[in-house]
């Protein structure tokens, strides 16, 4: 019997040892290296924080990390740039440029994520000719740099399409609108939706859309009762991410909002803030602050989904 004991210790141990190197990211020393990383991660964004409570003297003789040992905080900062704007962008505050940044983001994002499915449903589980080099060719597209296509994109708004003198498609003329704004954000996110969640969709099972045909339901009524209600987790991941790419873009703004405070995003306003000398540049920091408040809701809002969606498809 003790032999047999001995034998059994062994294999638990062998079974411990075992289970310790498959599973090398949950010892204590990962752990470790993790909060080590999330820490080093997170003081620029603590000292952006303290920074935007501190007076502009404070701010240009010492370093924010001094500010613990006198406290001496202030909200002037904050009302200065949300309400009152600065000398070098006149007396316009902040909340307007949000508000054109939420009318540039949210139609944005509904059109990419929207076409995005409706394609990704089509080319999984409709059958046509060449359905998978088009697959390949949205697939590919993601390579296309955005930079290439400002200049003929600007051309096309201002000036139409000619071939041989003769217009063919007449000029848009929506350049400072937020049209202008919206059009390259969904032609420029839907390569990467429609691949993200056509891998999403394709691996639903066949027997549940089989099922639905045979009760006689129609593409439409298989998308809209099937389809979409699952694919809700891979649609809330992609709409984050198309959401941040879309909040904290400038170069699409820069070139297609015409200039103008109308159409102007708050990374526009954002960029423009520390007047062209940096003497305001201690509004930055909390307009800086303000601008990443909407995107942390948006992201803790539909964090849940973004969780299911990551894990959607390791368990059966």
């Amino acid at each position: 019997m003790a032999t047999i004991t001995l034998k059994r210790n062994k294999n638990s141990s062998a079974a411990k040892i075992a289970t310790h190197h498959d599973r090398p990211f949950t010892s204590p020393m990962a752990s470790a290296i993790v909060t080590v990383i999330a820490v080093l991660w997170t003081i620029p964004t603590f000292g952006l924080v303290v920074t935007s409570f501190r007076s502009k003297e404070d701010i240009v003789s010492n370093g924010w990390w001094s500010s613990f040992t006198h406290l001496n905080y202030t909200l002037e900062n904050f009302r200065a740039v949300l309400f009152q704007g600065s000398s070098t962008l006149g007396n316009q505050g902040m909340i307007p440029f949000a508000i054109n940044s939420l009318a540039i983001t949210i139609p944005a994002v509904v059109l990419s994520v929207g076409f995005g499915l409706l394609a990704a449903y089509a080319l999984a589980w409709v059958p046509f000719r060449f359905s998978d080099q088009v697959f390949y060719g949205l697939f590919a597209l993601q390579g296309v740099p955005l930079q290439l296509s400002l200049l003929p994109l600007l051309t096309f708004f201002s000036s139409g399409v000619q071939i041989a003198g003769h217009t063919v498609i007449p000029p848009l003329h929506i350049v400072g609108t937020f049209a202008a704004v919206w059009f390259p954000h969904v032609m420029f996110g839907l390569p990467l939706v429609v691949y993200l969640i056509h891998n999403f969709v394709s691996s639903l099972p066949r027997d549940l859309i089989e099922a639905a045909r045979v009760d006689g339901a129609n593409h439409f009524e298989i998308f809209r009762r099937v389809v979409f209600p699952l694919s809700i987790p891979a649609v809330a991941s992609i709409a984050i991410f198309q959401f941040l790419w879309i909040w904290n873009d400038l170069l699409v703004a820069l070139v297609f909002a015409g200039g103008t405070d109308d159409v102007a995003p708050l990374t526009l306003h954002l960029a423009n803030l520390g007047g062209s000398l940096g003497s305001a540049w201690e509004n930055v920091a909390p307009a800086a602050l303000f601008s990443i408040i909407i995107p942390l809701i948006v992201f803790f809002s539909l964090q849940k989904y973004f969780v299911r969606g990551l894990l959607s498809g390791s368990v059966k």
